[in-house]
């Protein structure tokens, strides 16, 4: 089987709906990472034989990718949570309704979509250059 083929496959099994469903039903991540990896062993097998080592510098690359990702969507979340108190604070003392709770919406929102799309982009990028690469080969 193809690298192409594999990564594929593998994508099409790692819906984010259903982890975020699972995430929201209570199981943890590295509860829904083990039966993904368990479910799906035969395949991560093979494309691990066939990863070169430019194919796993491009994984860490993405890896760190995601790392910041986190992190940022944490940085965030921790103004937010930060502005939410400051808020809340403001209206025990005048109570007045913010203004600002669609626009966090919006952010939030952007957030997710941005997520989404940067991962599709990453996998979509990695299995452009394992197909060029095997066409050069």
């Amino acid at each position: 089987m193809s690298i192409i083929k594999i990564l594929n496959s593998l994508e099409k099994s790692w819906e984010r709906d259903d982890i975020l469903l699972n995430l929201k039903k209570g199981l943890g991540t590295d509860e829904i990472v083990n039966e993904f990896l368990v479910k799906n062993e035969k395949q991560i097998k093979e494309l691990n034989s066939l990863l070169r080592p430019e194919d796993i510098d491009l994984l860490n690359q993405v890896e760190q990718l995601s790392t910041c990702e986190s992190k940022l969507i944490n940085e965030i979340k921790n103004l937010n949570y930060l502005k939410n108190n400051e808020n809340r604070h403001i209206l025990n003392q005048q109570n007045i309704v913010p203004s600002n709770r669609v626009s966090l919406k919006k952010i939030s929102s952007f957030m997710i979509n941005w997520s989404n799309k940067f991962v599709v982009i990453a996998l979509l990028t990695i299995s452009a250059i394992a197909l060029s690469k095997q066409a050069w080969a």
